[in-house]
């Protein structure tokens, strides 16, 4: 079946607006485009698909419900917009699936929220009992206590994210693009849209680092990370001007609208998608190339007789980067010991463990059942 048609059998969708796709160039609320985006998505609720809507745009209504013509540079400043905004924007989004008999709920993450094992489930599980109620999940990051997500293209990679937590059949991002194109079309005439890619390069990626408009935080630089994400997850990602007439129905009809990234044919497993990309890694542990194809190519656990170094400092249970010697990320995982213990048992036989540590609960240092291979 063509790859584009195959949308059309998708089920859980994620849906991420942009703050250019909520807002005017003056930084007031698009209530058209949002109302026409709004009755798209009911229209693929009725049809018994289960809807996600990531949305960006507080900090902008928020600066807009001040009289603010600009963003403030300052974080406090930031987090304090966030708050205002956030709830005049959940308002609207209530009102509007309200005119359609649904309703909606407001889910605020963090990354924190991903990078703990125990609450990326509890994400996950509060995210799907929402669904099986018929509602729409609204989600947006909590702007107003994370500091450090405040930062450039937030949203894209928080989309990508939600899709894997909830093993979404597609994720869709609208913006003020078409698509990616081969060039810049701003500068280049003869920019190309490409209309699926199957390979994200680093040429691609040296021609995205643009912020986007005036007020979005992101750019396609962001979009491409989310790409990135969903490949490798296993689901499918196009991005589409949200200007486009009917561009949710048209894309989810499998019809060829904006970019279609095409992702690998299985998809991971829930833990190897947390490892991925849900966790923080805490430092790195080198190895050797005997290592390298070991695990890599034979599937097998990390064992400290392959280990040349460690960088950083961690606990056990922490989640680590495996990298060889030329720094070059090969897999991560959960480590059974921490850094000052793999520092001690580098290069030595798992039986020479307990006399080096004093015990012993563990002969590998990632277990190949904790242990995610980059591809």
């Amino acid at each position: 079946m063509n790859k584009r048609k195959k949308l059309a059998n998708a089920y859980r969708v994620v849906i991420k607006l942009g703050t250019s796709t909520l807002t005017h160039a003056n930084g007031k609320l698009n209530l058209y485009r949002i109302e026409q985006l709004v009755r798209e998505m009911a229209d693929l609720h009725n049809r018994d698909l289960e809807v996600i809507l990531v949305s960006s745009g507080a900090i902008r209504v928020g600066a807009n419900r001040m009289g603010m013509k600009k963003i403030p540079t300052t974080i406090p400043e930031k987090q304090a917009l966030a708050a205002i905004g956030q709830g005049a924007l959940m308002q609207l989004y209530e009102k509007l699936f309200a005119e359609y008999n649904l309703t909606v709920a407001q889910v605020l993450l963090t990354r924190g929220d991903f990078d703990e094992r125990i609450r990326y489930l509890n994400a996950t599980n509060a995210l799907l009992a929402l669904l099986k109620m018929e509602v729409i999940p609204i989600i947006n990051e909590n702007d107003t206590v994370a500091v450090e997500e405040i930062k450039f293209g937030d949203n894209d990679t928080l989309s990508a994210l939600v899709a894997g937590l909830t093993d979404a059949d597609l994720l869709i991002i609208l913006s003020d693009v078409d698509g990616l194109y081969d060039a810049d079309p701003r500068l280049a005439e003869n920019a190309r849209l490409l209309t699926k890619v199957t390979e994200i390069t680093s040429t691609m990626e040296d021609r995205s680092h643009n912020r986007g408009s005036s007020f979005a935080s992101g750019g396609m630089f962001t979009k491409l990370k989310a790409a990135r994400i969903c490949m490798a997850s296993g689901i499918p990602m196009v991005i589409a001007n949200s200007a486009v007439d009917n561009v949710i129905r048209r894309i989810a009809a499998g019809e060829e609208v904006g970019t279609l990234f095409v992702p690998r044919e299985a998809k991971m497993h829930a833990r190897e998608k947390w490892l991925a990309f849900g966790s923080l890694m805490q430092g790195s542990i080198e190895v050797d190339e005997g290592a390298v194809t070991a695990l890599t190519k034979k599937g097998r656990s990390l064992l400290a007789s392959g280990i040349t170094g460690v960088s950083g400092e961690f606990e056990r249970g922490a989640v680590v980067g495996v990298v060889t010697p030329a720094g070059i990320e090969i897999a991560r995982g959960i480590t059974n010991f921490n850094a000052g213990e793999v520092r001690l048992i580098a290069g030595h036989k798992s039986s020479e463990i307990e006399h080096i540590l004093g015990e012993k609960d563990y002969d590998e240092v990632i277990h190949r059942n904790n242990l995610w291979v980059v591809r």
